[in-house]
C-alpha cells in the first residue's frame, strides 16, 4: 500500500515537531516544509532529508495530507487553499479566527470529501484516552490549566491560547447545550488578557468552572470531574487519572466509605497519537477524533468567553 504524501506548513517551535513525527511514521512520506522564514524551513528540511520551500502555495496540488501550524489568523486561507487543491488538512487550534471561517471549512472540506482534523492535542493525552471507561454522568467540572509567561502564543488570549483546550474535553464529555456562560479576566504582561475564568452551565445541569492562566508560577493542568457515584480527576501534565468512588462499607454512620483506585500512564507522544490518528482517518475515510464540528464548537464557546471578559463582540465571518 503507497505511503501517504505528506507536508508541514509552519515549522516553527510546533511545527517543526509535526514535520519530525510525518518523518518518523510507516504510512507517511513528507515530501516538504514550508515556511515564511527561509532559514527555519531550511533547517527542519536539512535535518529531515525533505525539500524546503517559503511559500506555500507551491505544495498545493502536490501532497495527500498536511499539517497546518501557522498563526491563527491564516489558519482560513491556508486551509481553504489546500482542501480546494484536494489535500486533507489537520490545521492547529483554534480552528480559525472566526466561527464563520469555521463553518466556511466544514463546508469546503464536505463538497471537497477531504478530511479536516484540528489540532486539539490534548484529546490524545493518554489519561483522557482511558477516560470514557469510568466516565458517566458529569454533574460539576472544575479545571486549572496554569502555565508560566511565555512570549510564543500571545497574540490570542489565554482564553483561545490555553483555556479553549479544557473547553474541548469539557464539551466532548458533557455532550449538552449551554445555557449560560458567566467570564472575567484581565491582561498582566501582555495586551490580551493573560488570565481568565469561566462558568459554563449546560441544560442538562451540569456546570464547569474553568480557569486558565498563562502567568502563573507554577504548571498545573488538571481537571477534576464530579459525578453521582464518583469523583475523577485528571492530571495531564503526569498522565495520572485518579478515580475515587463510593464503597459498601460507612465512614461514618450513614456516610459510605469512599474508594480509589489510581492509574499511572507511561509516558505517551499525544503529538505523535494525533498525527497516527490523521493518517489513519484519511486511510479508512473515517471520522476524526478531533473533527472540524468539535474545533468551531470550541472556537464558538471560547469566542463567547472572550466577548464577555473584554466587553467586545469578535467578528462573526
Amino acid at each position: 500500500m503507497s505511503k501517504i504524501t505528506t507536508a508541514v506548513v509552519g515549522v516553527g517551535y510546533l511545527g517543526r515537531f509535526h514535520a519530525r513525527k510525518y518523518a518518523q511514521l510507516p504510512d507517511s512520506q513528507l515530501v516538504a516544509v514550508a515556511d515564511i522564514d527561509p532559514q527555519a524551513a531550511r533547517a527542519v528540511a536539512h535535518e529531515l532529508g525533505v525539500e524546503a520551500l517559503n511559500d506555500y502555495r507551491e505544495l498545493l496540488g502536490r501532497v495527500d495530507a498536511v499539517s497546518i501550524v501557522v498563526p491563527t489568523s491564516l489558519h482560513y486561507e491556508t486551509t481553504r487553499d489546500f482542501l480546494m487543491h484536494g489535500s486533507h488538512v489537520l490545521v492547529e487550534k483554534p480552528v480559525t479566527r472566526t466561527v464563520g471561517e469555521a463553518q466556511a471549512l466544514i463546508e469546503l472540506a464536505q463538497v471537497q470529501g477531504r478530511i479536516l482534523q484540528v489540532g486539539h492535542l490534548e484529546r490524545f493525552n493518554t489519561a483522557i484516552l482511558d477516560l470514557d471507561r469510568v466516565l458517566n454522568r458529569p454533574l460539576f467540572i472544575e479545571s486549572h490549566r496554569l502555565a508560566p509567561y511565555k512570549p510564543r502564543g500571545t497574540d490570542v488570549s489565554v482564553v483561545l491560547d490555553l483555556m479553549i483546550h479544557d473547553i474541548d474535553i469539557i464539551l466532548n464529555i458533557v455532550r449538552s447545550d449551554l445555557a449560560r456562560i458567566d467570564a472575567s479576566g484581565v491582561p498582566v504582561l501582555s495586551d490580551a488578557v493573560d488570565i481568565a475564568n469561566a462558568r459554563l452551565v449546560f441544560e442538562n445541569g451540569c456546570v464547569a468552572n474553568v480557569t486558565a492562566s498563562r502567568v502563573s508560577m507554577k504548571t498545573e493542568r488538571k481537571m477534576r470531574v464530579f459525578q453521582h457515584d464518583a469523583y475523577i480527576s485528571i492530571d495531564f501534565q503526569d498522565r495520572v487519572l485518579s478515580v475515587h468512588r463510593k464503597g459498601t462499607g460507612e465512614m461514618f454512620p450513614g456516610i459510605p466509605e469512599i474508594e480509589s483506585e489510581k492509574f499511572k500512564y507511561e509516558d505517551g507522544d499525544a503529538l505523535k497519537t494525533e498525527i497516527e490518528c490523521f493518517l489513519k482517518t484519511i486511510r479508512e475515510n473515517g471520522k476524526p477524533v478531533v473533527s472540524g464540528e468539535d474545533g468551531k464548537r470550541a472556537l464558538e464557546t471560547a469566542t463567547r468567553i472572550t466577548e464577555l471578559v473584554t466587553g467586545q463582540s469578535s467578528p462573526q465571518a
